[in-house]
């Protein structure tokens, strides 16, 4: 189209990685790379570089640091939860509560303990994504649920959960609590000592809050009952097995710093772009918003566009240079539609013609502007090539 712009929109799939993120990370790229599990001068000083990482998540997160233990990233860290969890407890407890709206890294778990005998429920969500904490009661199975998993936040609709309500819940009747918070960080306030007291495990990712790829972690609430998932050497403490990633670890303390210093004025930044992009996109008829009005995510807008295939809309984005996802760059290449829009109730073919911008630190106002004004020609030119359209 002649124009070499390029809008970044998917910072849900992805974010770049903050330079100075970059500059905390190098040393331990050349001069400081001694194994942090070895005991000469080099070797000390990754393991101090990697306890002080321990120190900013755990801070971030209001968290004691040895209740954070770093993996390989948020699919590693959800997975540990819910196999881990099942298998310490597989002898008295075999059933297993979580959501229809989570990512596959919860799921697919699920669906795997589910050929081993488990039982897993999967709770509906309404027309918004929201899981009602009366469901999740109404599924317990006490003493013989073992795990409830309910993601913080959805990656595709931006449907923020009522966690702490789900989490008093769980520990009310003595049942370990998981959450998916890849989405969250640097977004939402956590403080896991006192507003989400009730959280037994949180996933985190760092490539999702201007880190680094490859590397993230699972906080564990100290008395927390599970069991490894990685076996081999005794890092972590001997829970997770692997010489440490110890770049990553860094990029990733510096990363989660940095994102939760001032969340409040970030997040109205970011939403106050997003709210000017929602009411432009809104103007363009036939279409319609995916997830929660209010209670979502600062920087999510899933929409719906009747007589749209969500593909070909990509690509002709991606032709005027702007970058977004038709759901989760995890699933991409899926053929089938979004599990998260038609757990909603939406059509199939409703849901084939959904887009998901995510804003974050990558945008300016201009961004904005530029895809109100490119986006609906585009739905224009892609409606009058379907045949079930009338204007």
């Amino acid at each position: 189209m002649g124009d070499s712009r390029l809008v970044y929109l998917d910072h849900a799939a992805t974010t770049f990685t903050n330079p100075e993120v970059v500059e905390a990370m190098l040393p331990f790229l050349k001069e400081r790379f001694g194994n942090p599990s070895s005991l000469y001068a080099p070797a000390r000083a990754a393991r101090i570089a990697l306890e002080n990482a321990r120190e900013q998540v755990a801070k971030a997160l209001g968290a004691g640091p040895e209740e954070i233990y770093f993996t390989s990233g948020g699919t590693e860290s959800d997975n540990w939860a819910v196999l881990g969890t099942a298998y310490a407890g597989r002898k008295q407890s075999r059933h297993i509560i979580t959501s229809s709206i989570e990512h596959h890294a919860v799921l697919h778990p699920c669906k795997y303990l589910e050929k081993q005998g488990f039982e897993v429920t999967y709770l509906p969500v309404d027309r918004e994504g929201v899981v009602y904490p009366e469901e999740v009661e109404a599924a317990l199975r006490p003493p013989g649920t073992s795990l409830i998993s309910v993601m913080y936040a959805n990656n595709e609709i931006g449907t923020i959960e009522p966690i702490p309500e789900l989490g008093k819940i769980a520990r009310e009747h003595g049942i370990p609590f998981h959450t998916d918070a890849v989405q969250v960080i640097g977004k939402i306030p956590l403080d896991l000592k006192r507003k989400h007291a009730d959280v037994d495990m949180l996933s985190l990712s760092s490539h999702k809050f201007y880190g680094p790829k490859g590397i993230g972690a699972l906080y564990i609430r100290e008395g927390t009952k599970l069991d490894n998932y990685m076996h081999g050497g005794g890092q972590e403490r001997g829970r997770r097995a692997g010489t440490e990633n110890v770049a990553g670890i860094v990029g990733l303390g510096k990363a989660i710093e940095l994102a939760t210093r001032d969340i409040e004025k970030h997040s109205a930044k970011i939403q106050k772009m997003r709210d000017r992009l929602l009411a432009g996109i809104l103007e363009i008829p036939l279409t319609s918003l995916n997830g929660h009005p209010e209670k979502r995510l600062p920087g999510n807008l899933n929409f719906s566009f009747e007589f749209i295939e969500g593909e070909a809309l990509l690509l002709l984005l991606d032709q005027a240079g702007v970058c977004c996802s038709a759901g989760s760059a995890c699933s991409s290449g899926s053929p089938g539609p979004s599990h998260v829009l038609l757990a909603t109730g939406l059509a199939p073919e409703a849901a084939r013609g959904s887009l998901r911008l995510t804003l974050g630190d990558a945008n300016r106002e201009e961004d904005v502007d530029y895809v109100l004004e490119v986006l609906p020609g585009i739905i224009k030119k892609l409606r009058a090539m379907s045949p079930f359209y009338r204007p």
